[in-house]
């Protein structure tokens, strides 16, 4: 067995829906070194809106290889195709570290004995789990969930998998806690949720952040995640518990679903602001995608909407607004993107992921195409 300074670290980026997983994973790749780096990047929906947005980033590396694992979680339903692309990027000589952002619903805990159980079956592992980052918002948390997570920390009896014990089963283990968007919430607030993290995780460093900013060293060079230490010090017994009893299915145990939206034609602004601000459905935990504007054919628009916030930015252009001496070097870069051109729009397209529990999809897609125009 090869010693940790001889792996490949591989740095686990966790967190419920809307936290700022990708936000984060953006950041970093900005700032830190990029040559020898693979990204695994996990979606629950069939389509990887995730993947998509970091493609996007004008800091990525031609050389950067990104594996993309969606329809499912790596802690449950897509844990072998995760690790069968662990070890094959183990093996190649050029990838020397390898970041994994996993899906808004993947425990964590269910990960790292995924990676136990490599460990024990492979007679060289050249891989070893360095970090599990686990994103919090804040303002979420303070909002929606720190009521319920109390109750849960103090009652004796644990109910059923649910949301609550999801976010609870993400803080519990990890060791290092990036606290989202915290320019949200004013300081006896965010003491309020750093006290509840700490009596779930006593031993994760707890990082303060806005707009997913933080230094790399705290993730890359700080304190290395221990398997027994983060089990120790944590609640992590009830987590195992309900992860023992989680039927096949996995995600669906804990009554959340998702489908896609697709559509080539533009959105009218107006109305679809409206839909969001007036109309939008309370059964939708979380929704993100890229969408366009009729009035604005250049720009990609990143909607996201988690718990009671929604917002629509600009992110990047569409690569049909590009000169096509542009566009041929994305092609090359990315021939998927020719493959899957349009000879009226280009790469424009509204793809929007929704996830939530309880909802009516056809009535919710109704109201998503009566926003759709033409374009000017």
């Amino acid at each position: 067995m090869f010693q940790k300074s001889e792996k490949k670290p591989v740095t686990l980026i966790t967190g419920y829906l809307g936290s700022g997983k990708t936000t984060l994973l953006n950041e970093l790749l900005k700032m830190e070194e990029l040559e020898g780096l693979a990204l695994i990047v996990n979606d629950m929906g069939s389509v990887n809106i995730d993947a998509s947005l970091v493609k996007k980033n004008k800091g990525l590396s031609a050389d950067t290889t990104m594996v993309e694992l969606q329809n499912g979680c790596i802690c449950c339903t897509l844990q072998d195709a995760f690790m069968d692309q662990i070890d094959k990027l183990s093996k190649d000589k050029k990838i020397t570290k390898i970041m994994v952002e996993a899906s808004g619903i993947s425990n964590p805990a269910a990960i790292a004995e995924g990676f136990l159980a490599y460990e024990e079956r492979k007679r060289k592992s050249y891989v070893y789990l360095s970090s599990i980052v686990t994103v919090v918002d804040a303002d979420r948390i303070y909002t929606e969930f720190l009521e319920g997570m109390e109750q849960n920390i103090t009652s004796e009896s644990v109910e059923g998998p649910d949301i609550i014990n999801l976010v609870m089963d993400q803080i519990e283990f990890c060791n290092v806690v990036i606290l989202n968007k915290c320019d949200l919430l004013e300081q006896e607030k965010k003491d309020k949720v750093k006290e509840m993290i700490h009596q779930l995780q006593t031993e994760a460093d707890i990082i303060e952040s806005i707009h997913g900013k933080v230094d790399p060293d705290v993730i890359f060079n700080g304190r290395k995640f221990d398997y027994e230490e983060v089990l120790q010090s944590s609640l992590l017994q009830k987590a195992l518990d309900r992860e023992h009893e989680m039927e096949a299915e996995g995600l669906h145990n804990y009554g959340i679903t998702s489908f896609v939206f697709e559509e080539k034609k533009p959105f009218d602004r107006k109305r679809f602001m409206a839909f969001v601000e007036e109309d939008y459905p309370g059964e939708l935990i979380r929704t993100k995608g890229y969408i366009w504007f009729a009035d604005d054919d250049s720009y990609v628009q990143l909607f996201e909407q988690a718990g009671r916030n929604a917002s629509v930015s600009k992110v990047s252009n569409w690569v049909a607004s590009f000169t096509e001496k542009e566009q041929k070097e994305v092609f090359d870069q990315y021939p998927e993107v020719r493959e899957e051109w349009d000879a009226v729009y280009g790469d424009r397209l509204n793809q929007i992921v929704f996830i939530g529990r309880g909802y009516n999809e056809e009535t919710i897609r109704n109201k998503v195409r009566t926003c759709l125009t033409e374009t000017k």
